[in-house]
């Protein structure tokens, strides 16, 4: 197991008050190169702004990626005990080993994608505790999966992307966003598995008593995350975490994946700054949420699978974004006039 890397929260927190910044010349040349392609300006929309923001974060004018990495990573709830999910918790450990057999969805997109997925299943055998009972987590038990997530990203990565597995994790991201933006447990509940009216309601009830029963805590995200979240969402938190210490651009997959990483934007300013949204789930909060965090979603297209799915089928769009932003010629070297 690899030593961990920092020993509590406090340390933390401290790592992430230290995150570089995007490189302002790197930014500054890619977005000169982009004026003088061989295309009218603002001609590829999106593509060019998700070059250029790509190419700070590498600190390269025209960068190429070719070691996207996909982490996985699954945990069980005990919050699943209050019937909010249309499948039992032994499914979390069941579509794990689907996932090494090579046989889910973002198999598939990863092998599409060109992208190194590796799956990490976090004590899958000791549920979190039920969190309208007591804390999800304590925090050597946070602070562990936050390491997890942290050790499994590559550093020789050039994008990163996290997507979980986990019975009953939508309930806990509704919490999670519940306690972070406030508003009515309704307004945040999914049908996630596909639970029915009676379900949702029920779930809606458990998010209300879950945050009601740590509302001493709301005010620090990292608390909110330890007694509303996950292992598996933390361990997209550290995953995260350590991309933007790598200078790694991320993208986000769905609701459970931008439910964490909201954590993470609460407590820092500018947290998330290396992430783009791959996707807008189907679930419902997923748009609020976005909306929340100030990104703009790449894809529409219905998907609420989670795995990471959706931010893997977005990997081809940035790739393709930054073949035609580092592969076009300019004006001059094709001779065409305009430029």
């Amino acid at each position: 197991m690899p030593t961990p890397v920092f020993s509590s929260l406090a340390e933390f927190n401290e790592i992430l008050a230290k995150m570089p910044k995007t490189d302002a010349k790197a930014t500054a040349d890619a977005t000169a190169r982009d004026a003088v392609l061989t295309k009218p300006p603002g001609a590829l929309g999106r593509l060019e702004d998700i070059a250029i923001w790509y190419a700070g974060w590498r600190g390269e004018p025209a960068p190429q990626i070719t070691a996207p990495q996909a982490l996985v990573f699954a945990g069980n709830h005990g919050v699943v005990a209050q019937g909010v999910s249309a499948f039992p918790a032994e499914v979390t450990a069941q579509m794990v080993m689907n996932f090494e057999h090579g046989g889910a969805a973002i198999n598939q997109l990863c092998k599409v994608a060109g992208a190194k997925l590796t799956v990490h299943a976090l004590d899958l055998d000791t549920p979190t505790q039920d969190f309208t009972v007591e804390p999800a987590m304590t925090e050597p038990e946070l602070v562990l999966a936050l390491n997890t997530g942290w050790n499994a990203v590559d550093p020789s990565a050039d994008l990163l992307i996290t997507g979980e597995m986990g019975i009953g994790n939508t309930t806990s991201a509704a919490a999670i966003c519940t306690a972070l933006y406030g508003g009515e447990a309704e307004s945040w509940v999914g049908r996630g598995t596909g639970v029915d009216d009676a379900g949702l309601a029920q779930k809606a009830d458990v998010v209300s008593r879950g945050v009601a029963l740590h509302g001493d805590i709301l005010s620090d995200p990292m608390q909110v995350l330890r007694c509303l979240g996950g292992r598996e969402l933390a361990a997209m938190v550290g995953a995260i975490a350590r991309a933007r210490m790598e200078r790694i651009p991320v993208i986000l997959d769905g609701f459970i994946c931008s439910a964490a990483a909201a954590t993470l934007a609460s407590a820092h300013s500018g947290a998330l700054d290396h992430c783009v949204a791959g996707h807008v789930s189907a679930e419902s909060a997923h748009v609020r949420l976005l909306e929340e965090l100030g990104k703009q979603p790449i894809l529409s297209l219905g998907m609420r699978l989670g795995e990471g799915s959706g931010a893997a089928l977005a990997i081809n769009i940035v790739k393709s974004a930054l073949a035609c932003h580092s592969g076009m010629a300019s004006f001059d070297q094709a001779g065409v006039s305009g430029g």
